[in-house]
């Protein structure tokens, strides 16, 4: 394999992962703007355990995917209180104040950035997202997959059925930042330098694009919406500057066209029989 379609899988694999970041909360009709905000938290401290503390990269970057995901259980109690483009306002602030404060925080260089001495390579970041789109689709076979789509379709008649929504917002909140807490190490540790500026809003916005884009009614919409984000860009590379405005084009003409996404419940369903035929892996 060449190294432009290495770099490129390996940009796809961080897609993924930050695509199942957001949709995991989002499939509890939660719209997370701050999850750059989480990958910065992993990110931050996986970097900081392998470069003070000698720790293996697995271990940093696992731990660093706790810590985000510790961040997001102490402030989802008062945040999932709000709902809609409250909810958004609120998740986008906590991003916003987070890389604020690792962009002064000089013990991990500040505004200058952060190198990362111990450097992983492109088969731990690819083996990664094959791995977290496994543990989804696994995820997307028990009840609290079932759990999560009652409480974004009703609410209140899910309540009614008994279901703690209060505790399924918060477990969703979470295991998204989890997520994209181990994303963020993983970015660290294989491009070797961290600034806090990278993880800005517009990481969290183009995230939340590729799962509108491939959608949100099953499991494979975030896996196809960040496989078109990535390689489309690169398809229309021979148009040089007009390339971005013609992805943008691309994606205002889809959205109107098809608002639920590509992936709807009949094609996933599809996708999921098509793995799981005996002899699909031949």
């Amino acid at each position: 394999m060449s190294g432009y379609a290495l770099g490129i899988l390996v940009l796809l694999s961080f897609n993924v992962i930050a695509a199942y970041a957001v949709y995991l909360p989002l499939a509890a009709g939660q719209l997370n703007l701050g999850i750059a905000g989480f990958m910065v938290v992993g990110a931050y401290a996986a970097s900081f355990l392998t470069n003070t503390y000698g720790w293996p990269v697995a271990a940093a970057v696992a731990s660093g995917g706790g810590l985000a995901g510790a961040v997001a259980l102490l402030v989802a109690i008062p945040i999932l209180r709000t709902h809609g483009i409250y909810l958004a306002l609120a998740t986008f602030a906590l991003g916003q104040v987070i890389a604020a404060i690792f962009l002064n925080l000089e013990v991990v260089g500040g505004a200058s950035g952060y190198p990362v001495t111990v450097h992983i390579g492109a088969v731990a970041v690819i083996g990664t997202a094959v791995a977290v789109v496994a543990l989804m689709a696994l995820l997307s076979t028990t009840r609290f997959a079932l759990y999560l789509t009652a409480v974004k379709s009703d609410p209140l008649v899910s309540d009614l059925m008994g279901i703690d929504i209060r505790f399924i917002k918060v477990a969703a909140f979470t295991l998204g930042a989890v997520v994209a807490g181990v994303g963020g190490g993983l970015y660290a540790h294989y491009f070797n330098y961290i600034e806090a500026q990278y993880f800005s809003v517009m990481l969290s916005i183009y995230t939340v694009l590729y799962v509108l884009l491939g959608g949100t009614q099953t499991v494979w919409g975030p896996l196809v919406g960040a496989v078109i984000f990535t390689l489309m860009p690169e398809l229309l590379r021979a148009s040089a500057q007009w390339r971005y405005a013609l992805f943008a084009v691309f994606i205002i003409l889809f959205m109107a066209v098809r608002p639920q996404g590509l992936v709807t419940t009949g094609i996933g369903s599809a996708l999921r029989r098509l793995v799981s035929r005996p002899g699909a892996a031949r």
